[in-house]
Parts: structure tokens; C-alpha cells; sequence
């Protein structure tokens, strides 16, 4: 780096290559290698499957610093000492300016090494819900909000995708001194376009991981509850999880299996296309893409009030409801799928105009380079 302005050689480190933290520095490596910065990818090789080899192979030619795939796993293992050997032998061989940390564990890696030091690259940290959202009280939540508060000692700049988040941290570990940006998550021109419904969608879809953070429960209770008042209410869910079996036996256990469809993961562009109105009933959240590529897309929306889901479609959003609310989410329901088309697609055409200013995707990756520039002339200063 000769000059302020000069190319950055910058290196992203995350867990794994799924869902909306994934999707984030896909679109960071795009914009920032067409702005011609060095870009580099360290990530876990046991998650992701077939669809994270295809889309790491498209993003090879936009990475001249390698992707370099390690095993990695979400709790605390004896393979960390030796991915954070490996991490910083890479950050030497590649000179690397910012090591950019996603997620917990992205975050350990990238941020452990300056510690008690602070030499190497500008070291920047995004969490994305991860140890945050850990039922607070318990003792894990307690030990990663230690490790955060540790790991605060060995960050240059926070770059929070929420303000939701940013409040998380400020309120688990207190005030900090280091430098910090909100910046958001954005979408492409193209993603504001109205969704085309497939021929016969279903009354109701979902999109997410199947695991009990999502409250896929509660709305598989809500499906059942409108069937026994003599609305059989047609839905698809689609992700892949651990209570993928549980979920789908819970179906059978309610009888709604036959106007239940599970499909597995699928892209979010494709999968918006197979419902008329989504549901997220998720008891706990960051800012989630699926959200924001739905609000982009024109899809009609009920949704819990939980993480930064309100930054996206208003604090006053009138089919935003209580998580864990069954009550609250089959009133919302019932009025949902008996509302005409066309009032559908005014509700959903006012929040994609509301969203449209705020999340854009070129401003999100100019946003997290000046964030990178701030903390290297302030290295430099001090």
C-alpha cells in the first residue's frame, strides 16, 4: 500500500459457505475485485456441499490470493490451534492488508493474532448473529461473550450488518474504542424486480434452516390450527437442517402432511417464486437476506419481530408479530391468505419502495472499503 488509494490485498475468513453471511462476501468479492483490490477466501471444507464448490469455483478467477478451504467447526475444537497457524502462515505468504473475519468463528481466526499486538493487517469483524444469539444466561452464551469481549482487544474496525447487532455487542461487551460502521446489507438493481409466481404456488412458503431458531414449529401449529377450522392451508418449505426429519414427522403427527410440501435448499431467487405469501416465523435473527431479497422481490410478508427484521420493514410494519406467538401469527394468517391479489401486491410493492434507498449492494461493499481505509490510516497514526 504506497498510496491511501492504492489496491488492498484483503483477505475474507468465515465458517460456513451458506446463507446470508456467505451471500454477503460473495457480493464484497465481486464489487471489490471489480474495483481492483486482491481478494483472497479462507473457509471451512465439511459445510456447504456441491453448491459452495460451484460457487467457489465461479468466484476463483476474482481471487488471486487463493480460496483456501480448512475444516472448521462451530464449537470450540482442537483444530483451531492449527487453522490459526495455518491463517496466519497465509496472511504472510500473501502480504495480506485486511484480514476480514465473518461470523464467530471468522471472527476468532481473524482477530486472535493481534491480541496481544497489534502488527499484520488491519484486522475487521462482521458478526452476523452467530454466539450473539445464543439464549443469553447460559453458560455458553457467557463463555462467548468473554471470548468476544477478548477478541475486542484484537479488532480495528467493526463493520456490524445491523444496527440490531451493533446494539447485541454494545449491550454484551460493553462501549469500545475501536472504530465502528453500521453497514448493511444490500441488493442488486435487478433484485427490486416483482418475483413471477411458478404455475400453482402455495398459499404459504418459508425459506431458512430448518432448526428450532427458525420457529418452523410454529408455524407448522398455525397450519394445523387453520386446517381444523376448515382452511386447508397449502405451504413449501424450503432449506435443508437438523429438524428437517422432526419437522417433516410433526406434518404427519398434525395431518397436514398432505398440503405440506418440503423441497430442500434451493436459491432464494427461485425459491420466492413457489409461494404467494412468505412466512418467517424465526425466534431469533441478524438482518436475514432471504427477508430482504423477499421485501426487493415484491413478496407479500408475515413475519416475527426479532433481530434486525424491523430495520427492514419498519418499526410500525403492521404483519410483524411477537415470535413464539401462536395466537398472534394465525390472526395474521387468517387475514394473509383471505386478502385479494391485488391488495397483496400493493403491501408488498410499498415495502419494496420503502427498502429500495436504504439496502443497496454498491453502497454496502463503498461502505466496508472506506471502513478498511479508516482503520489503515489509523494504523498508520498511531
Amino acid at each position: 500500500m504506497s498510496s491511501p488509494n492504492a489496491p488492498l490485498r484483503i483477505l475474507f475468513v468465515f465458517r460456513a459457505p451458506l446463507g446470508g453471511l456467505f451471500r454477503q462476501v460473495i457480493d464484497l468479492i465481486r464489487f471489490q475485485s471489480k474495483a481492483g483490490h486482491q481478494i483472497g477466501v479462507i473457509a471451512d471444507s465439511l459445510t456447504g456441499g456441491d453448491r459452495a464448490v460451484e460457487v467457489f469455483k465461479e468466484l476463483a478467477p476474482l481471487c488471486p490470493l487463493g480460496i483456501h478451504r480448512l475444516p472448521m467447526h462451530r464449537n470450540p475444537h482442537p483444530s483451531d490451534l492449527s487453522n490459526i497457524a495455518a491463517i496466519n502462515r497465509i496472511v504472510r505468504e500473501k502480504r495480506v492488508d485486511v484480514l476480514h473475519g465473518h461470523g464467530s468463528k471468522g471472527g476468532l481466526y481473524a482477530r486472535i493474532g493481534a491480541v496481544f499486538g497489534r502488527s499484520g493487517p488491519v484486522r475487521a469483524y462482521t458478526p452476523h448473529g452467530g454466539s450473539f444469539n445464543y439464549q443469553p444466561g447460559t453458560a455458553l452464551h457467557k463463555a462467548y461473550m468473554m471470548v468476544e469481549r477478548l477478541l475486542e482487544r484484537g479488532t480495528d474496525v467493526f463493520t456490524f450488518e445491523s444496527r440490531y447487532i451493533a446494539n447485541r455487542f454494545f449491550e454484551e461487551c460493553g462501549q469500545t474504542d475501536k472504530l465502528v460502521h453500521i453497514v448493511l446489507n444490500g441488493l442488486y438493481p435487478h433484485e427490486f424486480e416483482p418475483r413471477k409466481l411458478v404455475a400453482n404456488p402455495t398459499d404459504i412458503l418459508f425459506i431458512g434452516e430448518l432448526r428450532a431458531a427458525k420457529g418452523i414449529d410454529t408455524l407448522i401449529q398455525a397450519l394445523a390450527r387453520l386446517k381444523s377450522e376448515g382452511r386447508a392451508v397449502s405451504a413449501t418449505i424450503i432449506g435443508g437442517g437438523p429438524d428437517d426429519q422432526m419437522l417433516k414427522d410433526m406434518t404427519r403427527s398434525l395431518h397436514i402432511e398432505d398440503q405440506t410440501t418440503f423441497t430442500g435448499p434451493m436459491l432464494g431467487s427461485e425459491g420466492i417464486r413457489r409461494g404467494r405469501i412468505m412466512v418467517v416465523p424465526s425466534r431469533a435473527e441478524s438482518l436475514p437476506y432471504i427477508v430482504l431479497e423477499a421485501v426487493g422481490a415484491q413478496v407479500p410478508l408475515v413475519t416475527t419481530n426479532v433481530g434486525g427484521i424491523p430495520e427492514i420493514v419498519g418499526d410500525d410494519y403492521d404483519w410483524m408479530i411477537p415470535s413464539g406467538d401462536l395466537e398472534a401469527l394465525l390472526a395474521t394468517l387468517r387475514t394473509a391468505v383471505n386478502a385479494p391479489d391485488a391488495a397483496l401486491a400493493e403491501r408488498a410493492r410499498r415495502l419494496a419502495a420503502r427498502a429500495r434507498p436504504i439496502f443497496d449492494a454498491q453502497k454496502m461493499a463503498d461502505d466496508v472499503i472506506a471502513a478498511y481505509r479508516e482503520a489503515i490510516a489509523a494504523r498508520r497514526g498511531s
